[in-house]
């Protein structure tokens, strides 16, 4: 597993190569330390970019170079994602329900940060946190049609469809790390609908 548990956060092991990388995926047991930035959460494909502390705008994407900037997104069943880019020591933190999945604000996150800094979607690292899982994710047929499926009940795996989406920004598949850990079936763990 690329995921270990640590005083209440599970950090993926292959991001503790970034010495200047403080980063953690909460359970229910974790109390943030320090202030935060953070986003009031609208399911969407806004970014926004970490310019001071405390609670920025309306979106679902916070990016940030800004060394000792702790920023954050809340979840429960969304799925909460940490891109790294270690040549600019630039981080961004996604909340992806479905809603922001077909919205794409992942591959949106990913060229903000070509944007910004002329980070190399190659080069990114990407960290899937834990949400849920498509073992526990039935829609109905309103919400499959979203994703191209046929309109009926289904089950949609998050995990598997933003790991699309990051390949086809161009990230390695290499350097995608999923917790792979369900909210549904944690609910001791994690927060959850």
């Amino acid at each position: 597993m690329d995921f270990e548990l640590i005083d209440d956060l599970y950090r993926a092991r292959p991001l503790e190569q970034f010495q200047w990388l403080e980063h953690g995926f909460g359970t229910r047991r974790y109390v943030p330390i320090s202030e935060l930035t953070t986003l009031r959460q609208v399911h969407s494909d806004l970014c926004h970019y970490a310019d001071r502390a405390g609670c920025l705008a309306e979106g679902d994407a916070l990016l940030s170079d800004t060394p000792g900037r702790r920023i954050a997104v809340k979840t429960a069943d969304c799925l909460p994602i940490l891109l790294v880019d270690p040549a600019h020591h630039a981080v961004a933190a996604i909340h992806a329900g479905w809603r922001g999945v077909v919205a794409e604000i992942v591959p949106k996150t990913v060229r903000a940060m070509v944007a910004r800094w002329e980070s190399r979607p190659q080069e990114l690292h990407a960290a899937i946190g834990p949400g849920i899982g498509g073992c526990c994710f039935e829609v109905g047929p309103e919400v499959a049609v979203q994703f191209g499926l046929p309109a009926e009940r289904t089950r949609i795996d998050l995990t598997a469809e933003i790991e699309r989406q990051l390949t086809g920004a161009g990230l390695s598949a290499e350097r995608i790390y999923s917790a792979g850990l369900c909210t549904v079936c944690h609910t001791a763990d994690f927060h959850s609908f």
